[in-house]
């Protein structure tokens, strides 16, 4: 032990340097308790001849210094201890004639006093920075080594870290670039040197787990004296502010060297020879040299990057000055935005206001004021940092510590346009409205500091104790930015992955912009989420509510755009604008259908957000399951039934969604006594509640049941249409007239008799019920459009001498003319197609049946037996033969297979398959079915004369003529098949398409099949 001893000064350690030079070992210092047992020791990494001559504790007991002599030079030490672990947090070098000695400030913690023999005397003033990158990389400096953790990846208090850099010796100043992909770290060191690393992408960091890289000194000629402050300006330009001369270590050598003396401004140039190696880090082939230096005149108290402006920063002179220096120019031009007073902590970022983007400065005094773009913003202020939940780094929030341990999350719009009024100049006073709104977090841990955040999507705020551990907190207002950011920019995935991680209320997805907002984007939603597990959880939990006014209101800001009141007139067809629940689960369910493959699942998915409506689908969701039950008993082997879950599964998660009343009620609803009665049965109810009922229905006339169900259901409306179920309507409004109805109920029976016949596919119908009954002429024109009934719609416009209904049915004629013509040329072209086909395959059929034969006539002089067998195994082989041998084999095969087979072959008949057996036979059934039916012709004959009737001639005459030729290719095409079947041969000069189209022709002319063709286009 040797002679150097120091008692901390509350009493708690004594610190005493030991001498192990019979261990061969450098110097360490140990700590014993006041009852002299000894608690822990650290070594002070330096040569076994080294000495320890003087150990100093600062007036907080947190920091030890100590003079360590050397065999070339003299250092001053400090040491920290946090985490159970003493850092080497800095080394200040002097020659050994200087004699330094030292003090720490009675009062003041942070402040160092240095003396030399020759008269010199140096005060330093420390402060604490945090080493936490805006892409969330933590630095933590250890003498001669850094130790990084990517705190994105793990939050690992040091003195862990996922790997380390070692540097030739004691780290003084470090700084981060990290832009894009790009990260580079610049050390100046105690010894003068200035190392620079290249790291690789944070991604590729797993690899670099537990190890240690060798940084070399970058190869410079220039001195860079004793640097203070250290930043980036660009990924190869350093900015430094550099001390000569004072009779330091450092400085006195550049200055006897230069003949400078004072502070200098330096930019340095880095280059490097060798190549960035992916995945791996650059730790040497760097050259460095200063290309300007200024001298400057006061002392600067810190330098910050400008990050809208390239190569530019802002450098803060003693009392608070911002001056603004520019990269090549050299130049300091004085800034307004200077701070009151000299703010050690300084940052600036880069904010949007009013569309541009503009430098925003943040500057923290000693006694805890935040000054902000030169006005004071907090008066307590313990610690602060910024976030950012944008791509391009733009800062939306200030995150702030105050004395009073509280944590305030503020945003930057709110700084810029003035309204703080509600944080209340961050003093907690206990006004208990004020706690109501919650614009502060209480920190859990006395004394706690911000040490950074994590950007983007995980909106979290890093804060490290005292102890020296680390805790991450996620603070409501961040994530509810980060999710409303993330919905503007439809990401719906990463929003709901947020929503559900944090466990915000799933309705803020649908209120963020306005739920009719929403609707226009369910089908992306649904797309990009595309986990029916987290959509179903999203369905369970949509309410009326408007979370974003209520449960969220005072804590986020939406982004309200000025097409919201357009988005809400112009809703979707078929949603209903006044209930948000059943109009963003009728677009779920559409996406669901549109974006999602069949599956048990999905199926399920649906009929949640069926029973979830406001009212409940229950009917529409018990008619799905009733198919998935028809398929079940249908006891077929269709793939699609794997697509669905069972029919009881999907009751029971039907039944475990709602009430299980209103689900039988719905049940009878559907006049489906049978499903019913499951519904019943599941539900665990009685057999003798409901059985005698059911009973008692089953033996009632169909629509009587119907009567008497609706009677129950007290559904009068059903109860009607179950009186016009036979769908005779004119029988319908006849019985209305007998029994007197008035002129508004008659009206509104014909309007809901209209709306059912268009439902069901007459449209025809429907307009004569709106022409004749509801006078509408606008819908029965339009009903008749749709009916295609194109000459009566003309007559009616006519009647009525109504000119824009004429020029309505005209456009429409026109456009399905178009349309028709379309069809008819591609329709021509497939016939051709088909046919061509058809002969390719009947050729290559007829010619493999005559080697089949000649082959077997080959085989006809072997041994009988032989010959038998062979014949017979060759038959069961070809696809093509027409024999029917009964082998060993074939005599087993079970009757159940081969009804299993035919039903197959049942399913797979109307389907083209190239190289199926009945690939002829499915080609031919084809060109049959795509023959004009009697309805398109009527259809077609109307279309025509109305185009004529409306001068429309030249489209009429095009369309007659496409469709006249798209018919006769198509009987020329059945016939030629036909005629080519039963044939052994196929004649190419008889059996061409051309041919056929000349006799169709020449049959035509008095042919019933073109009785839709005008005369006025025939030619003679």
């Amino acid at each position: 032990m040797g002679s150097v001893i120091e008692w901390m000064p509350s009493g708690a350690k004594i610190a005493a340097v030991c001498d192990r030079k019979t261990d061969s070992e450098c110097p360490s210092i140990v700590f014993f308790e006041r009852n002299g047992l000894e608690r822990s020791s650290f070594r002070i990494n330096e040569q076994m001849d080294s000495t320890i001559d003087i150990l100093r504790w600062n007036c907080t007991s947190d920091l030890l210094a100590a003079i360590v002599k050397c065999e070339k030079h003299d250092a001053v030490k400090i040491w920290l201890f946090s985490n159970n672990h003493w850092y080497l947090k800095h080394e200040i070098r002097y020659s050994k004639k200087d004699g330094v000695k030292f003090m720490w400030d009675p009062t003041k913690p942070m402040q160092l006093i240095c003396w030399t023999l020759g008269g010199h005397i140096t005060l330093y003033n420390f402060i604490w920075n945090t080493a936490v990158t805006e892409n969330s990389i933590s630095l933590v400096v250890d003498d001669s080594k850094i130790f990084v953790t990517p705190l994105a990846l793990s939050l690992t208090p040091p003195p862990m870290y996922l790997f380390n850099l070692k540097f030739p010796s004691a780290v003084r100043e470090i700084s981060l670039y990290s832009k894009n992909t790009k990260n580079c770290l610049a050390a100046f060191l105690s010894d003068g040197c200035l190392c620079v690393i290249e790291l690789p992408t944070v991604d590729t960091w797993d690899e670099l787990e537990g190890k240690q890289f060798i940084v070399e000194a970058s190869i410079s000629e220039s001195v860079f004296g004793s640097v203070v402050h250290l930043i980036w300006l660009d990924s190869h330009i350093l900015l430094a502010v550099s001390r000569y001369g004072f009779d330091h270590y450092l400085s006195r050598i550049s200055s006897n060297e230069d003949g400078i003396l004072g502070f200098y401004l330096q930019e340095i140039e880095l280059s490097c020879s060798e190549d960035h190696v992916p995945g791996l880090l650059t730790c040497s082939g760097w050259h460095a040299k200063i290309s300007h230096q200024n001298s400057l005149e006061g002392q600067v108290i810190g330098i910050a990057p400008n990050p809208t402006r390239r190569c530019s920063a802002y450098i803060q002179f003693d009392g608070g000055k911002i001056f603004e220096y520019t990269s090549r120019i050299g130049a300091l031009k004085h800034n307004d935005l200077s701070f009151s007073s000299s703010c050690p902590w300084m940052s600036v970022v880069s904010v949007a206001d009013g569309g541009s983007l503009k430098p925003l400065l943040f500057g923290l005094n000693d006694i805890g004021r935040l000054n902000v773009g030169g006005r004071i913003l907090c008066s307590n202020c313990s610690s602060f940092s910024l976030y950012s939940n944008l791509a391009d780094q733009v800062i939306t929030h200030l995150i702030l510590a105050t004395k009073q341990d509280l944590l305030y999350i503020v945003g930057i719009n709110d700084i810029l346009n003035g309204t703080l009024e509600m944080y209340e100049d961050f003093i907690h006073t206990g006004n208990r409205r004020r706690e109501e709104i919650k614009t502060f977090i209480k920190i859990w841990e006395r004394s706690a500091k911000i040490v950074g955040v994590l950007h983007g999507d995980e909106a979290a705020v890093i804060l490290q104790t005292t102890r020296g551990n680390m805790e991450c907190i996620y603070p409501r207002k961040l994530v509810m930015a980060s999710i409303i950011n993330a919905l503007v920019q439809e990401r719906f995935r990463d929003a709901l992955l947020m929503v559900r991680r944090h466990r915000i209320d799933f309705s803020v997805m649908v209120d963020h912009c306005g739920w009719q907002a929403f609707l226009q984007s369910a089908a992306e939603f649904v797309r990009q989420v595309n986990n029916l597990s987290h959509i179903t959880e999203f369905v369970c939990a949509i309410k009326n509510e408007n979370v974003t006014e209520g449960l969220y209101g005072d804590i986020i800001s939406l982004p309200r755009s000025k097409d919201i009141k357009d988005l809400k007139a112009r809703d979707p067809k078929g949603l209903d604008v006044n209930n948000k629940v059943s109009s963003v689960l009728l677009a779920i369910r559409k996406a669901l259908e549109e974006q999602l493959p069949e599956s048990p699942a999905r199926e399920l998915c649906i009929l949640t957000t069926l029973a979830r409506s406001d009212p409940p689908l229950l009917e529409e969701a018990l008619v799905r399951i009733k198919v998935t039950r028809e398929m079940e008993l249908s006891s077929s082997n269709d793939p699609k039934r794997r697509s669905y879950p069972s029919a009881e599964e999907a009751l029971k998660h039907l039944l475990w969604l709602s009430d299980s009343e209103a689900v039988f009620e719905a049940a009878l609803g559907l006049y489906d006594l049978n499903l019913a009665a499951i519904v019943a049965l599941n539900s665990q109810r009685d057999p003798k509640e409901f059985l005698p009922f059911l009973q008692e229905l089953e033996r009632m006339p169909d629509l009587l049941m119907r009567y008497n169900i609706d009677l129950r259901l007290c559904s009068l409306e059903k109860a009607l249409k179950s009186y016009r179920a036979c769908g005779n309507w004119s029988g319908v409004l006849t019985v209305a007239g007998l029994l007197e109805m008035g002129k508004d109920e008659v009206m509104k029976l014909a309007h809901e008799l209209s709306e059912e016949l268009q439902a069901l596919g007459k449209p025809g119908e429907a307009a004569k019920i709106a022409l004749e009954y509801c006078g509408d002429v606008n819908e029965g024109i339009n009903l008749l459009i749709s009916a295609r009934d194109w000459e009566e719609a003309l007559r009616v416009a006519f009647l009525h001498g109504r000119e824009d209904l004429i020029l309505e049915v005209k456009n429409a004629s026109l456009e399905c003319a178009s349309m028709l013509i379309g069809e008819y040329e591609e329709s021509l072209e497939k016939v051709g197609k088909y046919l061509a086909r058809y002969l390719a395959v009947r050729q290559r059929r007829l010619l493999l049946a005559a080697k089949l034969q000649a082959e077997e006539r080959s085989m006809s002089d072997l041994d009988d037996d032989t010959a038998s067998e062979a014949s017979s195994n060759f038959s069961g082989m070809s696809a093509y033969t027409t024999r029917t041998r009964k082998t060993t084999s074939s005599s087993i095969i079970s009757s159940a297979a081969s009804k299993a087979r035919d039903m197959r072959q049942q399913r797979k008949r109307g389907k083209i398959r190239p190289g199926s057996p009945g690939e002829e036979m499915a080609l031919v059934e084809h060109l049959k079915g795509m023959s004009l039916t009697a309805g398109a012709k009527r259809e077609l004959k109307s279309l025509l004369g109305s185009l004529v009737m409306t001068s429309e001639e030249a489209t009429a005459r095009k369309l007659q003529h496409t469709a006249e030729n798209f018919q006769i290719s198509q009987m020329a095409a059945v016939q030629l098949a036909e005629d080519a079947m039963p044939s052994d041969s196929i004649n190419e000069q008889a059996h061409t398409l051309e041919l056929y189209i000349q006799r169709v022709k020449s049959e035509a002319q008095n042919s019933e099949a073109f009785f839709w063709r005008s005369k006025i286009f025939l030619y003679p």
